[in-house]
């Protein structure tokens, strides 16, 4: 069985720290996904980045509700739980 190291949200400091908080706020927990990038993270912010930049932030071309709905349907079509 594999092992991944991680950060929990009672050791994080500096940079982690502010990315878990905001992602409690934003989801009201802290993601695993989000928990195994934890020891680098500045990949963990350039992946919260695009996450944000392509599904939060507005888009002049598609609703938040449809862009939602691509990330579903991409995710189920790859078998991926997130």
């Amino acid at each position: 069985m594999a092992f991944i190291k991680i950060i929990d949200e009672s050791h994080a400091e500096g940079r982690l720290d502010r990315i878990y908080k905001a992602s409690i706020e934003r989801a009201g927990r802290i993601a695993n996904i989000l928990k195994v990038q934890s020891t680098n993270p500045a990949a963990l912010q350039g992946c919260m980045n695009l996450y944000v930049a392509s599904t939060v932030q507005d888009n002049e071309h598609l609703s938040r509700a449809q862009r939602e709905m691509l990330a579903t349907v991409v995710s189920k079509t790859n078998d991926c739980y997130y």
